[in-house]
């Protein structure tokens, strides 16, 4: 199980594919994705990645939040999250990850607030259809009916569907696609819709329902890790290539 990504939604646009078809799609934007912090199992008594994204002045960041991040080396975080990751997908604290984290076609579970609506009828917020428009009835077209019974329970039980708050709740849309990925720019293109208004930020994790593609990175794709590789393997081989 490896660690997500924390994305801040941009917007929608559309794309086009090979055969010319447009495709809509949700553009999410990396800014400064890292590790701040883990959660081990002797220590914590469950294991997890601690993630941060976007950035905050020090000075609107509380005395513990500077120290914790001081810690990590990295600098203040606007949004800061946790991933239950297994123990082989443990990232140090400071990695940055990149937007090839995920690949194109595979499927992500995306997490996000929905817009709020403000203080909405039964009919908008549950799709109640409402009563008769004429025959005797008045004043009372939309409103939703009965909520309860008599003496007996006396009382109306929760979570009954009435006039309320709508939107602005934590949500959580399954098997998604990667349509595309911009590694330098570090964008991920989502096919389709994700919960969230413009500048929100939301959560991306491999889906729980769709098997994983074989060649994704572990435990994750961390910037500036395949050049050092390269960098260290390179005088390496030429020192073995040389004759003695």
């Amino acid at each position: 199980m490896r660690t997500g990504l924390i994305a801040k939604k941009l917007g929608m646009t559309r794309l086009f594919d090979e055969a010319g078809f447009h495709t809509p799609v949700t553009v999410l934007s990396l800014e400064g994705c890292q590790v701040t912090g883990q959660r081990t199992k002797d220590r914590d008594g469950y294991v997890a990645l601690q993630l941060g994204a976007g950035t905050k002045k020090p000075k609107n960041a509380s005395k513990a939040e500077r120290g914790h991040f001081a810690k990590a080396l990295v600098e203040p975080k606007a949004q800061v999250v946790e991933f239950r990751v297994s123990e082989d997908n443990l990232i140090e604290p400071g990695a940055e990850l990149g937007a090839d984290h995920f690949l194109a076609g595979q499927k992500v579970d995306v997490s996000g607030m929905t817009v709020g609506k403000g203080f909405a009828g039964a009919m908008k917020r549950w799709n109640f259809g409402g009563m008769r428009a004429t025959h005797g009835v008045s004043v009372s077209h939309r409103a939703h009916g009965s909520t309860g019974q008599r003496q007996d329970p006396g009382k109306v039980f929760k979570n009954k569907k009435m006039a309320g708050h709508m939107g602005q709740t934590n949500v959580t849309t399954l098997n998604l696609t990667v349509f595309r990925v911009d590694v330098e720019r570090g964008l991920i293109l989502i096919k389709g819709a994700v919960p969230g208004t413009e500048g929100t930020w939301v959560k991306i994790r491999d889906s729980v329902k769709a098997k994983p593609p074989a060649d994704l990175p572990h435990p994750g794709a961390i910037k500036g890790a395949a050049k050092a590789a390269a960098e260290t393997e390179g005088p390496a081989a030429e020192t073995g290539g040389e004759p003695s």
